[in-house]
């Protein structure tokens, strides 16, 4: 069993380099806020709840590893580290879920003492909660499916292992179908351009032994059709109050798709990653990336030196697409008014 994504190990912060792999399983150890935001920047650490995970621990971590002497000075640096990890990464709500109850802590600690010991607690409670919430969000995922049936599944990017430190989100949903012999198969798409569903989720799916096979991601409105989809679960980095839905980019063209085809497009994610206080898609931030990772693959230039590249890392999926969204809280069907 490899060690988890993402956990303080003795007097650091262990992580694996996700974008190592599939072809190197390469741990990282993580001594400094300048080495924290950067494992966020690159992707090594990715996946909207694993990031308020790790933003928690790298918190404790620069608490615990600091040698200021006066609870003051030290509330101040500590307060201005979590305003710079949350300029890293702005789609995905859980990091600033997770930095808003550090900073809670951070002014209620009377002592270094009981601030470390606070922060350790909180984040190891944030992990441990996470790891809860995705078991009963695949559960409740269950109950969208009919027993002693076989299902063909579609999803997109990486929500598993990877994404949460445990079983995930929809890629927990499809793992709970597997145990009960419930899958025929799961199609992932590559998720250009980082290959996300490439490198990561058939890595993951192959482990735990689940049929499945990989595509392109221009290949899904065919494969759709011609393979018998039954059903395609994705994840959410961010959902607004009305429904609509932030994930990886592509993730709009399988809910366009699906709803042509009129095959069940449902959203699984934990009940954090819901900002209440925007009313629909409109107000979601939506991260641009750098060209680069649009022209290179794995470094490799693949279009002229010069020639310009847009590149969004998560789009818009409006609530009208989405059959269903399965949360920890249960499963909450049309009209969707999260109040």
């Amino acid at each position: 069993m490899i060690n988890k994504p993402v956990e303080l190990y003795r007097d650091t912060l262990r992580i694996i380099d996700q974008t190592r792999l599939p072809e190197l399983m390469r741990y990282e150890y993580i001594y400094t806020l300048r080495q924290g935001i950067r494992a966020i920047k690159e992707l090594k650490v990715r996946g909207a709840p694993l990031l308020g995970i790790f933003s928690a621990y790298l918190v404790t971590l620069l608490a615990m590893r600091s040698k200021e002497r006066y609870l003051s000075r030290l509330k101040k640096r500590l307060l201005n580290a979590i305003s710079k990890i949350e300029n890293t990464r702005p789609t995905a709500v859980d990091l600033f879920k997770a930095m808003n109850e550090m900073k809670d802590i951070i002014r209620k600690a009377k002592t270094k003492e009981d601030l470390v010991q606070m922060l350790r607690d909180k984040a190891t409670r944030i992990d441990e909660s996470l790891g809860e919430k995705c078991e009963r969000l695949s559960e409740y995922g269950l109950t969208l499916f009919e027993p002693n049936k076989k299902y063909r599944i579609m999803t997109i990017c990486n929500t598993g292992f990877f994404a949460t430190n445990h079983i995930g989100t929809a890629l927990g949903i499809i793992y709970k179908l597997h145990e009960k012999g419930m899958i025929e198969k799961v199609y992932v798409p590559e998720t250009r351009p980082l290959l996300q569903g490439a490198r990561l989720t058939m890595w993951e799916l192959s482990q735990n032994s689940v049929p499945s096979v990989l595509i392109t991601d221009n290949a899904t409105g065919f494969i759709m059709e011609k393979e018998g989809i039954d059903a395609v679960i994705v994840g959410a980095d961010r959902i607004a109050r009305n429904g609509d839905t932030a994930n990886k980019i592509g993730t709009l063209n399988l809910a366009i798709l699906a709803h042509y085809f009129d095959i069940p497009f449902y959203v699984a994610a934990p009940f954090t990653s819901f900002d209440l206080s925007i009313a629909s898609g409109i107000g979601i931030p939506i991260e641009t990336r750098s060209e680069d990772e649009v022209k290179r693959i794995r470094k490799c230039l693949i279009t002229k030196e010069d020639a310009r590249a847009l590149n969004f890392a998560f789009d818009i999926t409006p609530n009208f697409l989405i059959s269903a969204i399965v949360t920890d809280k249960g499963v909450f069907k049309k009209p969707y008014n999260f109040i």
